[in-house]
């Protein structure tokens, strides 16, 4: 009797250990792969003239990504005891046509590990969204049901995740009655260069009933951003696409406030943002400020309509060299989409995205919707798109 009763105490230890020791590891991702067809997409052999972009082509092919970009990852949770948890997250984008990864970089997305409490939020360390990411993107539609085609022009403030922060310290609080915020600092990993090529972030947002407000703000500064810097580069941002194509900028700053409202089978939202981008050594800025307006409807329970409509004022500014080097541009851009659902985890979508630009005289303020490979050869780009997403 007395052997059982230590046979079943020690089994009884065990079973407790295991239970305070619980880990899990997920692996999840998204596969999403269709038909695409754009209008007016300037040619490898086009050329910038005084009347703009020439030799315009047509473009019809498959695409990956085309409503949320094609990634695999693991993440996973150890509970330590006492509401805390090790957690972590690794994320890579991929290309569904070529098998390829979206940069050189394995886990291109996201590689994070940390540690969360229920009572006081969750400190992680690694490559990670920002903050205008995690609080404005749900808002708007190229963040939530619309995504890729869906976004601001060049991605200019980021809502599509086109980017995140590398070397960063991020901390989300918990969430208290509704309310949350969080705050984020990516090192630039440079030896005599602190400030070089660093990024950080804060964020807030409120939820109640249907309705959900969030505001974010978002910071880079250094050298030669957007592009890898040969003496730095491992520095915070480097594949921002906007950046990439302003080279010389130094800095970028992004904020932005927005608003949704679900009731019944509706949900409506508002987002405005705006992001400026500075050269300090040439005294140029470059602002892009961004209204979007969205709306999604559920027919059924499987099937959805959305639509969104954003006006976009692009300003440039260059002291001192007259009023050559110095323009006002504007996007408008009309956006449907309609999605149904197979079953809880694969869809089918159309999408329609259409953009007409103003003051288009040159390469650099040419309407281009996102994701696309090239400007369009006119003022106007017209996007349409099926396919079909699976997520597991």
């Amino acid at each position: 009797m007395k052997k059982k009763t230590l046979i079943f105490a020690a089994a009884s230890a065990a079973m407790a250990a295991g239970a305070h020791a619980q880990s899990s590891v997920t692996l999840y991702g998204i596969v999403d792969a269709g038909l695409t067809y754009v209008s007016n997409e300037a040619s490898t052999s086009s050329s910038v003239t005084p009347n703009g972009l020439s030799n315009g082509k047509a473009s019809f092919g498959m695409t990956s990504g085309n409503i949320q970009q094609s990634r695999w990852g693991l993440r996973g949770a150890e509970d330590l005891g006492g509401g805390l948890k090790a957690v972590f997250n690794l994320e890579s984008g991929f290309n569904v046509n070529n098998g390829s990864t979206v940069t050189s970089s394995l886990f291109n997305r996201q590689s994070y590990v940390g540690l969360s409490s229920n009572d006081y939020g969750t400190l992680t360390l690694g490559r990670q969204y920002d903050l205008v990411v995690d609080y404005l993107g749900p808002i708007s539609a190229t963040g939530s049901w619309g995504g890729t085609y869906f976004a601001h022009p060049d991605d200019n403030d980021n809502l599509n995740s086109t980017f995140s922060i590398n070397n960063s310290v991020k901390y989300q609080s918990a969430n208290y009655a509704g309310f949350s915020f969080g705050g984020q600092y990516g090192f630039s990993n440079k030896a005599g260069g602190f400030a070089d090529n660093r990024a950080y972030s804060v964020g807030a947002g409120y939820k109640y009933g249907g309705l959900q407000v969030g505001a974010g703000y978002l910071q880079v500064q250094g050298q030669s951003l957007g592009a890898v810097d040969p003496s730095n580069p491992n520095g915070a941002v480097q594949n921002s696409t906007v950046l990439a194509s302003l080279p010389g900028m130094q800095t970028q700053r992004t904020w932005g406030v927005g608003a949704n409202y679900a009731f019944g089978p509706a949900l409506v939202g508002l987002v405005a943002t705006q992001s400026r981008f500075q050269d300090k050594l040439s005294d140029i800025t470059l602002r892009y400020n961004n209204i979007e307006v969205n709306a999604r409807y559920d027919l059924t329970p499987a099937l959805f309509v959305g639509g969104a409509y954003t006006y976009t004022q692009g300003l440039r500014n260059t002291p001192g060299s007259g009023s050559s080097n110095n323009f006002s541009a504007h996007w408008n851009q009309f956006s449907l989409m309609a999605d149904y659902s197979l079953s809880k985890r694969t869809d089918i979508y159309a999408a329609s995205i259409v953009q007409i630009g103003a003051n288009n005289d040159d390469g650099t303020n040419a309407a281009q919707i996102n994701g696309t490979d090239s400007f369009s050869t006119s003022r106007s780009q017209v996007v349409v798109t099926t396919g079909i997403r699976h997520r597991f």
